[in-house]
């Protein structure tokens, strides 16, 4: 039996993972970790491997932590792949029905991986409800005028008569420019369907609307020549859409214009004969395209394909935030959610916390002694025992030496990589801890 995850639930997945970060009952970090990747893997810098996705795995991810930073609600964004508009692009029109039988103009076989939205250079972001589609053109055309407009009704950028119709959906604010605009994504606003801000757009949604209708054929003989027919009514399981049909002089369909959107559409046919139009000897064809459930601008996220999110976490090591070692490197970044107070069972809550060891060295030699980052030191906490440890770094002004526990110091253990068992650790077989 074939199956399929769709594009929907990877929607829901994402929104329900923003979603659990901004609730008060979670604990989302992001880390850093593993001063010493070189010991792993000698050409880390040049080859860095894939990350392994097991239990153990992830056990040494907790034990290589260094550092870690709270994610707030305010640091997580939906986003969307980022595509400026250029002129003379040939975008995409936003259809309901593409599939492997019917691909878009970018050979795209769904909706999300279609080229049918920009964002312009005033950072407005805009989908393309018709791209300059005629039967001449059933690929569409280049994309001469950029759309400027803030208009919540859909209408063509410019005068050049590329053909093309945009919808003007919403503005990428600066603060958001900053925090989530990368390479290849930008952000989608938050709370589309409580805020304010975007209640504008979302408000003139309509269920079920018809914004659309392309003319696949013009038909042979139809209607009377130069002639505009209106109130064409478009039938379906919806109401009250309608269309102005436009028979150009070879009595040929020239044009079909919106003039009433109606609503409750999922499907929809234009009834030329309820219109009186006279048929000829080879019929019109017509694509009536549907807008998204709720209609265009209700679901933001649903309507552009939100399935990415993308994380702000701003590390750096300053007199207030001291966690974030300087002096050594890192080589492992992640998230991880609800990890522990020290010693404790709640969920860890301040904004900043060290996720190694510490001594606190005291004396004179305390200040100018010094410490090789990855080095190990070592510990005699009782006869013929040993703690070991690996630096990660040392402040000569605090004194406070951070050192992590190495599982591969101590006990029976296998070279990396050398498959040789280890049958007489340099530590013992325990991981002492230090005094």
């Amino acid at each position: 039996m074939a199956a399929i995850i769709t594009d929907q639930i990877r929607i829901l997945n994402a929104k329900n993972f923003v979603a659990g970060v901004a609730t008060t009952s979670n604990s989302y970090y992001s880390f850093i970790g593993l001063p010493n990747p070189s010991d792993y893997q000698s050409d880390w810098d040049e080859n860095p491997p894939s990350p392994l996705d097991n239990l153990d795995e992830e056990n040494n991810y907790w034990d290589t932590a260094i550092a870690l930073k709270k994610i707030n609600s305010s640091d997580i964004r939906l986003v969307v792949p980022k595509r400026f508009w250029n002129s003379g692009t040939t975008y995409d029109m936003y259809r309901h029905d593409y599939s492997i039988r019917n691909p878009a103009r970018s050979g795209a076989t769904t909706l999300y991986s279609a080229n049918y939205f920009v964002i312009n250079s005033d950072y407005r972001v805009y989908i393309c409800l018709q791209n300059g589609t005629t039967p001449e053109n059933p690929t569409g055309l280049p994309s001469l005028d950029e759309p400027t407009f803030v208009d919540l009704e859909p209408k063509a950028a410019g005068t050049s008569g590329d053909g093309y119709i945009w919808k003007y959906l919403y503005t990428i604010k600066p603060s958001e420019i900053s925090k989530f605009e990368s390479v290849d994504f930008m952000p989608v606003p938050s709370n589309w369907e409580t805020s304010d801000e975007n209640a504008a757009v979302r408000d003139n949604a309509v269920d079920g609307s018809i914004k659309i209708v392309t003319v696949t054929n013009r038909g042979v003989g139809v209607g009377t020549a130069n002639r505009t027919y209106t109130r064409v009514p478009i039938k379906g399981d919806g109401d009250g859409a309608e269309c102005t049909v436009t028979i150009n002089a070879d009595q040929e369909v020239d044009s079909v214009i919106i003039s009433s959107q109606g609503s409750g559409y999922t499907y929809g046919n234009i009834d030329l004969n309820a219109s009186n139009i006279p048929q000829g000897s080879t019929n019109p064809l017509f694509n009536v395209i549907i807008s998204p459930q709720g209609g265009h601008g209700a679901d933001i996220y649903k309507e552009l394909g939100a399935k990415n999110v993308l994380l702000y976490s701003r590390i750096e090591n300053d007199v207030e935030n001291p966690d974030f070692i300087i002096g050594n490197q890192i080589a492992r970044i992640g998230i991880i959610r609800n990890p522990k107070a020290y010693d404790s069972i709640q969920n860890l809550s301040i904004d900043k916390a060290s996720a190694v060891y510490a001594l606190k060295l005291i004396g004179a030699a305390s200040s100018t002694t010094e410490f090789t980052p990855d080095a190990i030191i070592t510990q005699e906490i009782g006869t013929g025992v040993t703690a070991a440890g690996r630096v990660v770094n040392y402040d000569p002004i605090t004194g406070v030496l951070k050192y992590w526990q190495d599982r591969t110091l101590a006990g029976f253990t296998t070279s990396p990589g050398a498959g040789i068992g280890i049958t007489n650790p340099i530590y013992g077989y325990n991981l002492n801890k230090f005094t």
